[in-house]
Formats: structure tokens, C-alpha cells, sequence
């Protein structure tokens, strides 16, 4: 590995001797300009605009372009003559916790190496001393002709060194977040959480950079004088207005059949965490899609509240024949008690009327007999 800057760290009155490489690489293909006519190579030539003719890079130097598009030629000589005491020192300010970094001032990542057995112990110093702490050291250094900030941390056995950003050169992010005032009910707090659980952890040392892969078979392919077959990606579909807990609820559905959860005693768990949603999702305010029934959670608690109503009716009903034969019940005895009682009146008056008649016929027939006694004497 090739380092790119040689120098010193400066802890107090102890000087470390080290070398600073790369430790990072990015995925990437280098490009050469073509014409497409001829397939002719295109170079980039740095010319004169006076003379009109190409420059050496031996003759080229740098000057500074005022507001009136004046130029200022600046010299090595000028930039030499700054008082920058981090040229080849790497100097620790101070130990911090990590914690008071922000990320938006993290930049390139570098590994710091010892510069001949000499710095070896040195070097082992401030690493174990940073590993005790669990602090990271904040020092200053001169690269590529600017000063610059960066943070010491422990990687392993190695001292890695992180550029920071100064904090001036960290932009304010104002007006860049919505400015539509927007309530997130519980119930879409709740989906959120159930999305992130379900998509769950990642090892980074498992995902890919799938382009970069697909554009080297397309390069390798090419020099071999196959024919690409490499299928054309998904094109984004356009903005479209969705229902936030639908869609959330979909992505928890999609989520899940990635990771193999959809079938089984997991689909069990599934059902109870719909169910779940469902209820939730009665609770909170979702702005309907055009064309969409409103509010179904409302027709759920009228199904509810149907049933009670029934049973309530049916109370009722059930109350009022029961009365009713109660009633019935309680006349019924009172109406047969009556009727023998005027039966048994009436039969005996009917006895009466005829041993009155009876006794007449006889009384008749008695006079009749001494009407005849008396004429035949």
C-alpha cells in the first residue's frame, strides 16, 4: 500500500513518526471519452488562452481570481512563507468522547502506520492510552495545502485517522424539512415499528453493490464480442398518492415474504399482529384515496353495535308476551270459575220451573177426579 503523507504525530513532547494510507477504495470503472464517429480517443489539453497553444504542467502555476475577474498570482514561495506548524505534524489537541462528533463533519478514512522501528512503542503508547480512555484524539494537519481537522480512533490494532470537516463548513438544513404541518397518529407510530422489526438487523459484509457487479459483466462481455443480455432495471413508477397505513401495512406484508414469514405457525403470529393493526387502525385518521368508502372502521362499530340493539329488541318483545300471558294466565281461572257458577244457576231454575209445572198437572188432575165423583152421584 502506498502511503500518501509522511510526518509526525505530536503528542505532548512525544513525537510519533508515521505514514498515512488510503483506507478506503470506492467501486469504480474508469471511463475514457470517445468520438463516437471513429471511436477516436479525446484528450483534455491544458492551453494558453493568449497564446493560444499547449502548456507544459512545469510552466503552470495558480493565482487567485478577484470578484472583478481579476487574477493574483499566488507563488510557492507565498504559500511557504505561512506560518503552518501542521506541514508534516500531525498535532493532538485534545481526547473527547466520540459521542460529541457529528457525523456530518465525518469525512476520508485513513490508516496511520510507524516510520521505521523507532515510532513502534511510541505508537503502542497512544493506542493503548486511547483504548483505556475510550476517547478519541482530535488533531490538526496540513494536507494538499489546507489545514485540516481530523480524529484519531482505535481500529484494531491501528490507529485509524478520520478527516473532519470544520464545523463552519457544516451547512444548516434550514428550510429544508416539510413545511405542511403533519400529525403522526400512534397507530402509524405503531406500523413504523412493526416495519423496522419485521426488515430487522443487517450484516454489512452481506450487501452488494449490484451495479458495479453488472457493469463489469457488461464490460467483460464486451471484450469477449458477446452480445450484453443484462435485463433493464424496474423504471420508477410516478409520484402517486397513497394511503399511509395501507401502504404501511403492505410493506409489513412484503417484508415478511422476503424473510420466509408468511406460511405456518409465523403466519399464526401474522394474523394476530393484522388483527392488532386493525384495531389500531379504527383509532386513526387516514386521508382516503379519491374514490374510496369513508371510514370503514364507523361501519365495524355500527356491526357492533347492531347485535346489542337486537338483543335489546328482543328483550323487549320477549317482556311484552310474557305479559300478555301472564295476563291470560291470570284470567283464565277467574272466566270458567264464572261460567259453572252461572250454569248451576241456571239448571236450577230450570228444576224449579218444572216441579212448578209438575205440581200444577197434578193439582189439575186432582180437581178434574172430584169434578166427576160429584156428577155421577
Amino acid at each position: 500500500m502506498r502511503s500518501i503523507w509522511n510526518g509526525n504525530i505530536s503528542f505532548g513532547l512525544v513525537s510519533i513518526p508515521i505514514k498515512i494510507y488510503p483506507a478506503t477504495e470506492d467501486h469504480s470503472i474508469s471511463f475514457r471519452q470517445i468520438h463516437t464517429r471513429d471511436s477516436g480517443r479525446i484528450r483534455y489539453r491544458k492551453v494558453c488562452e493568449l497564446e493560444d497553444k499547449p502548456v507544459e504542467s512545469s510552466e503552470i502555476g495558480r493565482a487567485y481570481e478577484d470578484a472583478d475577474g481579476a487574477l493574483v498570482p499566488i507563488t510557492e514561495e507565498d504559500l511557504a512563507a505561512l506560518p503552518l506548524p501542521t506541514t508534516h505534524t500531525l498535532e493532538i489537541e485534545a481526547f473527547i468522547s466520540a459521542s460529541e462528533i457529528d457525523p456530518l463533519q465525518m469525512g476520508d478514512a485513513y490508516y496511520l502506520g510507524t516510520s521505521g522501528a523507532a515510532g513502534a512503542k511510541p505508537y503502542t503508547l497512544l493506542r493503548e492510552a486511547l483504548k483505556r480512555s475510550e476517547k478519541v484524539a482530535i488533531a490538526k494537519y496540513a494536507h494538499r495545502g489546507r489545514e485540516r481537522l481530523g480524529m484519531l480512533r482505535v481500529v484494531g490494532d491501528t490507529i485509524a485517522l478520520h478527516r473532519l470537516l470544520w464545523p463552519d463548513e457544516v451547512r444548516e438544513p434550514a428550510g429544508v424539512a416539510p413545511k405542511e404541518k403533519v400529525t403522526v397518529k400512534p397507530a402509524e407510530l405503531d406500523l413504523a415499528d412493526t416495519l423496522m422489526e419485521t426488515l430487522g438487523e443487517v450484516d454489512l459484509n452481506d450487501l452488494r453493490d449490484e451495479y458495479h457487479e453488472a457493469l463489469e459483466e457488461l464490460v467483460a462481455a464486451k471484450m469477449s464480442g458477446a452480445t450484453p443480455t443484462a435485463e433493464p432495471g424496474e423504471r420508477p413508477a410516478g409520484a402517486q398518492v397513497v394511503d399511509l397505513m395501507a401502504a404501511l401495512k403492505e410493506s409489513v406484508r412484503s417484508a415478511k415474504e422476503a424473510r420466509g414469514e408468511g406460511a405456518g405457525g409465523e403466519g399464526a403470529g401474522e394474523g394476530e399482529a393484522e388483527a392488532e393493526e386493525g384495531e389500531e387502525e379504527a383509532e386513526a385518521t387516514v386521508h382516503e384515496l379519491r374514490g374510496r368508502k369513508k371510514a370503514p372502521a364507523k361501519k365495524a362499530a355500527s356491526a357492533k353495535k347492531a347485535p346489542a340493539a337486537e338483543k335489546k329488541t328482543a328483550a323487549k318483545r320477549g317482556g311484552t308476551k310474557t305479559a300478555r300471558a301472564a295476563k291470560a294466565a291470570e284470567g283464565a281461572p277467574a272466566g270458567k270459575a264464572a261460567g259453572k257458577a252461572t250454569g248451576k244457576k241456571e239448571t236450577g231454575t230450570k228444576k224449579a220451573a218444572a216441579k212448578k209445572t209438575a205440581a200444577k198437572k197434578t193439582t189439575a188432575k186432582k180437581q178434574a177426579g172430584k169434578r166427576g165423583t160429584r156428577t155421577a152421584s
